[in-house]
């Protein structure tokens, strides 16, 4: 896609988005940037296995992004957390998981990451096309009053046996119960590192003491 079309895509903000200059984060304060070479740059001294980073050279050298240093996945997870329907009713083909892996695909993404039913569902025909990233913990916002713990839902072995590239989880940070999710994720990529997976954290901070003025 040429840069005049990305232009027209955006409109309005294609300036501000593609001529924005970081002045919190500087260019050059940045120890390693993207690059072709980023997993060798990035890894190669840490304590990673070599089928570790195996799984990570795979995610990075997929997909329209390949080889650039730089990671596009097609995070589609929220099924169980606001349910099928609250998800999926405005774009019903949504509900064949087959499609969410066609998306990525067609997107050029670099993986594409989702519950272990969906994957699980369309793993032998896409698995070794698509690097899959099995999301191993949930919440749900059916159960009143919330709660922001997040549940495991499948396990690291189910996914390795699938074909997953990596596993990825969810940590709420500031939540009464964050040590417990530390403690279960930490225990999960502990074993996705000897399957020789890569891992994945998401990262959210739920605490209203953070907040300042209702914000």
């Amino acid at each position: 896609m040429s840069i005049d079309k990305i232009r027209e895509l955006l409109g309005d903000q294609a300036d501000a988005l593609l001529n924005h200059t970081s002045t919190a984060i500087t260019k050059d304060s940045l120890a390693i940037l993207p690059s072709g070479n980023f997993v060798t740059e990035s890894f190669t001294e840490s304590n990673r296995s070599i089928q570790v980073m195996n799984s990570l050279q795979r995610l990075y050298g997929t997909g329209r992004l390949a080889d650039t240093g730089y990671l596009s996945i097609l995070p589609i997870d929220q099924g169980i957390e606001h349910s099928a329907g609250a998800s999926f009713a405005p774009n019903p083909m949504f509900f064949d998981p087959e499609n969410i892996v066609k998306m990525a695909i067609d997107a050029g993404c670099n993986a594409v990451a989702s519950t272990y039913g969906v994957l699980a569902t369309v793993a032998r025909k896409y698995a070794h096309k698509i690097p899959f990233v099995v999301k191993i913990n949930h919440n749900e916002y059916l159960s009143y009053p919330n709660t922001f713990l997040q549940s495991p839902y499948g396990s690291v072995d189910e996914a390795w046996n699938m074909g997953a590239c990596a596993v990825g989880a969810t940590i709420y940070f500031g939540h009464e119960q964050s040590r417990e999710m530390i403690e279960q994720v930490a225990a999960a990529f502990e074993r996705a590192h000897e399957l020789g997976m890569a891992t994945i954290l998401w990262c959210y901070t739920r605490n209203d003491a953070f907040k300042v003025d209702g914000v």
